[in-house]
């Protein structure tokens, strides 16, 4: 990993170091009552020296949907940028994250989003494992790039010398990270053709059918396809299987269901494939 990035608010110059940086993710506003006086020359700043930009909200209780609102307003964000939920308020419960990043994949399909938050946060509050299109998780006890969590992480934030956040990206590249952001439409211009349920018992490690490219490609769409680890496009892998189970607690969330323990396993069952086949079901 070569990409280095800061995040930076209120408390941070507006014409901040960007020398050896990729990205820069600056703070739009706070519930909805505050906007970060310097978000716009912040974001300038980034902007005039090539880096990927990123905006973040930080959350607070009350409507998330309208904390949705206002952020967008007030971030103004651009294509080729992405946007970020600070979750750090502990009054705000899990439910209320999962609202927040589902109601802003809503109102902006085409940004890529992520979810920041601690290692605490992620591993005794976290209920669903819900982040968006990744996780950006803090934990500055951690070697560079080795957070310690189990689950695919997209951004690390390992450091606050010098009165900065520091982060590292998991791209190897800047353009590779710039690639995965203005990739960040969740419809894919060509959808793959609709396969209907092959039945539970068909979904064995190792099996091999262009129904599983299918399923890669409708997975990686709906923002679960981090765990994904076979380089073989039509071949079922452990990856799969834990982006497939990610796909499920996500439908569970955003259609209310209870699904609890098995219901969220591996293999997939008829209602959420045909959900993912046909988007909105």
């Amino acid at each position: 990993m070569t990409v280095t990035g800061i995040d930076v608010a209120n408390y941070q110059s507006a014409d901040y170091d960007t020398t050896g940086l990729g990205f820069v993710i600056v703070k739009a506003t706070e519930g909805t009552t505050y906007v970060n006086p310097k978000h716009a020359a912040q974001v300038t700043t980034g902007r005039a020296h090539g880096l990927v930009v990123g905006h973040y909200h930080f959350v607070r209780p009350g409507s998330m949907s309208a904390q949705v609102s206002y952020f967008l307003q007030h971030a103004a964000p651009k294509a080729g940028d992405f946007i970020a939920l600070d979750w750090e308020d502990a009054k705000v419960s899990n439910g209320d994250k999962d609202t927040w990043l589902t109601s802003a994949q809503k109102a902006a399909p085409d940004l890529r989003s992520l979810l920041y938050c601690n290692r605490d946060f992620w591993l005794n509050r976290d209920k669903t494992s819900l982040c968006g299109d990744g996780l950006w998780i803090a934990d500055p006890s951690a070697p560079t790039g080795h957070p310690r969590v189990e689950h695919a992480w997209t951004m690390h934030q390992y450091s606050s010398a010098g009165g900065v956040d520091h982060n590292v990206a998991n791209f190897a590249s800047t353009a590779a990270l710039q690639t995965w952001v203005l990739n960040g439409a969740k419809t894919p211009a060509t959808a793959p053709k609709y396969e209907p349920f092959p039945g539970a018992a068909w979904f064995a490690l190792g099996h091999r059918s262009p129904i599983v490219a299918a399923m890669h490609q409708r997975l990686v769409a709906q923002g679960c396809g981090h765990y994904r680890t076979t380089t073989n496009a039509d071949l079922i892998g452990s990856g799969d299987v834990n982006s497939y189970e990610a796909w499920q607690r996500k439908y569970n969330t955003a259609h209310h269901k209870s699904w609890t323990g098995n219901a969220l396993k591996w293999p997939p069952g008829k209602e959420t494939w045909d959900a993912l086949q046909v988007p909105n079901v």
